[in-house]
């Protein structure tokens, strides 16, 4: 690989390595999550415009910046973003949120006989101010996710077991799905992996501020969907089951386009081999 990328790895593990950055960022994402959670009624900001949790994931980034200001910088410009096929375009990334949601509905009819609507105009604060709300709470979030944490882990792993691992820690950070059914969460967490993995091969590749809009778009669009066309915050298992399911059924052609893209050379990994100094 190239004398920038093995220059980012090797200052990655000369100065805390890159679980103790990621354990730190996970640390300080859940502590604040849970301060914004427990401040936001006194706020007045309804949790159908935005919740505040949301940001949590941003103000860890702006906390690690203060320790490590270089990587940082780095990372959100997307030097740990990789070398892997070209990302798809941000019509089909959002198109995929879409399809997320058509599953969903379809699988609930199919399960339920029919699929709950909410009318935007039945909703108690304006739809368009809910809209620009939801984007910027998800661009909030995905700062962390996608623009942070996934390019880091992927200085170490292959784009689709960094993108399992972010999956895995985003879901198990919505602490409160586990205080639900045992199936609830247990789809809550295939959602946020599948999710998790659409957008880490979409995204591959590419850094910036395109990658925090395509991810925020993507995420933004599913959770409006999920607002007009599940009901699945009711702690009522089918509908989020039918949500992983449906996560699921989009990112495993994702995995297995993406594999069929690949060269020889791709295979590999070459940052794990910097991050050890050869």
């Amino acid at each position: 690989m190239g004398r920038v990328d093995g220059d980012f790895a090797g200052r990655t593990e000369r100065r805390g390595g890159v679980w103790g950055t990621v354990g730190v960022f996970t640390l300080v994402a859940s502590l604040a999550a849970g301060t914004l959670g427990a401040v936001q009624p006194a706020t007045g900001i309804p949790q159908e415009v935005v919740q505040l949790t949301q940001f949590g994931p941003a103000l860890a980034v702006g906390a690690i910046a203060l320790w490590r200001r270089r990587l940082t910088r780095e990372l959100l410009r997307g030097a740990g973003a990789g070398a892997g096929p070209r990302p798809l375009g941000g019509a089909v990334l959002l198109g995929a949120a879409g399809l997320i949601v058509v599953l969903c509905v379809l699988g609930y009819y199919a399960v339920r006989g029919e699929a709950p609507f909410t009318s935007p105009g039945s909703l108690r604060q304006p739809f368009a101010l809910i809209m620009v709300a939801q984007l910027v709470g998800a661009c909030g979030e995905e700062v962390g996710w996608r623009c942070f944490l996934q390019p880091l882990l992927r200085t170490r792993l292959g784009t689709v077991a960094a993108s399992v691992t972010v999956g895995v820690l985003w879901g198990v950070w919505h602490v409160q799905v586990f205080a639900q059914a045992p199936a609830y969460a247990a789809g809550f967490l295939v959602a946020t992996v599948a999710m998790s993995v659409v957008l880490g091969i979409a995204l591959d590749g590419l850094g910036g501020w395109r990658r925090l809009l395509y991810a925020g778009g993507f995420h933004a669009l599913v959770n409006l969907g999920l607002l007009l066309f599940l009901d699945e915050e009711s702690g009522a298992v089918p509908p989020m089951l039918c949500f992983g399911l449906s996560c699921l059924a989009v990112a495993v052609p994702a995995v297995v386009l993406r594999g069929g893209r690949r060269g020889p050379e791709q295979a590999a990994v070459p940052e794990a081999a910097t991050l050890h100094g050869t």
